[in-house]
């Protein structure tokens, strides 16, 4: 705390803003895993999987709506821990016992998980865009990356934790020990947030929660389909192949997603150097274009691969990992063009308005992971993402080039 107190208090505000990230990242990704290993145990359909997250998808996409309002009303203090709030709630709503733990119940409590994780989400990457100045957009560009890239990390680590304390301490007590944990940052950052932080100077309006920026609506409509290209097999379809056809158990299954989350994410902390930036270039929507054709033939491929005679083992791990390292990529450069788009004033309107599309293209693949995975397999769920990746990178040409977006106008 000592320590803490004698930092610049911007750093300190960021560091305390990632904290709080991190911390509800662990809670989020263990959670996932824990629904779909404990409820795939007790005899539940790829599409009744899918169905448990459907709520949380759903609220995620209207509280990135009415979430970044919300923060540029009210604070980004404020929506940040009732966030945190919010998710030790859901989880205790699951310790309850196993008689109750019907589909309503458990849709409930994902609804608010999807709403908690939301508000966390936004009000950490606006906090960001307060933080810096206009003229350090190299420098922003590295936050976005350092921030984005450690929560997925984390995210991985989560999904690794839920496996393992599914398999340790069981459904109930993995519960119980993640809210306690929670509970006590929620503690620590209703004491050491600033207050006020990110409250819009002019009051947004209501009508206002729709984007006017034509950079930003070709963005997120980009992004909708690239998230719908991942978890369109991430989400239930790969967990679930993994476990009936491969035959791996919790701690594999578990142990797998950890560590391609956990690549993803420490290969989006370095997107910037990647992309170009140790020579001076700050991408712009080329390089969101062409990174994302890279990226489009890539699952085809993996299909392609599961049909021949080579060890599938072989073809969908190494394939998966490859993807996970360019869709990284892609992913980090569209954290910074958001945040370098959105207007400074009320920031989190912007990003608020992007993640919804983000949280639309989940919902989309989500719900497609559980029903074309039961149907038609994880090679017809690889095809759909080849083919979502390319509506992004077809997207993409009509972001601006070569300069940044005009933060109140979003032309180039």
């Amino acid at each position: 705390m000592h320590a803490l107190s004698r930092l610049a208090p911007d750093v300190r505000q960021y560091l305390l803003v990632t904290g709080n990230y991190w911390a509800f990242t662990l809670t989020d990704g263990a959670l996932r895993m824990l629904v779909v290993l404990h409820f795939h145990t007790l005899g539940y359909t790829p599409l009744q999987i899918a169905a448990l997250f459907l709520f949380y998808e759903i609220f995620g996409v209207i509280t990135n709506l009415l979430g970044g309002y919300l923060g540029a009303r009210l604070g980004l203090n404020r929506t940040m821990n009732v966030g945190l709030a919010m998710q030790v709630v859901a989880l205790l709503m699951l310790t309850v016992p196993t008689a109750w733990l019907t589909i309503p119940w458990v849709m409930g409590a994902q609804a608010l998980s999807g709403i908690a994780k939301d508000l966390n989400k936004i009000s950490a990457k606006s906090s960001i865009k307060l933080l810096m100045s206009d003229g350090q957009q190299g420098t922003l560009y590295k936050w976005v990356a350092v921030l984005t890239g450690s929560k997925n990390a984390l995210k991985g680590v989560g999904f690794f934790l839920g496996g393992a304390l599914l398999a340790g301490i069981g459904w109930r007590g993995s519960l119980l020990v993640m809210a306690a944990a929670l509970a006590l940052t929620w503690i620590a950052s209703l004491l050491l947030l600033k207050k006020d932080l990110g409250k819009a100077k002019a009051k947004p309006k209501f009508r206002e929660l729709l984007s006017k920026s034509r950079a930003i609506n070709v963005l997120s409509a980009a992004r909708l389909f690239l998230f719908g290209a991942r978890d369109v097999w991430f989400v239930v379809a790969l967990p679930v192949y993994l476990s009936s056809v491969f035959g791996w158990d919790f701690w594999q299954v578990g142990g797998f997603l950890a560590l391609w989350v956990i690549g993803y994410g420490i290969i989006q902390s370095f997107a910037p150097a990647i992309t170009g930036k140790q020579r001076g270039q700050v991408p712009d929507g080329r390089a969101a274009l062409i990174w994302a054709l890279l990226l489009a033939g890539l699952p085809g491929g993996i299909a392609l691969g599961l049909g021949t005679g080579l060890p599938p083992q072989t073809v969908l791990i190494g394939g998966l990992l490859l993807f996970g390292a360019l869709f990284a990529v892609n992913s980090s450069l569209h954290s910074y063009l958001i945040v370098s788009y959105a207007k400074a004033d009320g920031a989190s309107l912007d990003v608020g308005f992007y993640y919804m599309s983000n949280a639309l293209g989940r919902l989309l693949g989500t719900l497609l992971s559980g029903w074309v995975y039961q149907r038609y397999g994880l090679e017809a769920c690889l095809w759909i993402s080849s083919a979502f990746v390319l509506l992004a990178a077809l997207i993409s040409m009509g972001l601006p080039r070569h300069q940044q977006a005009d933060p109140s106008t979003g032309r180039a």
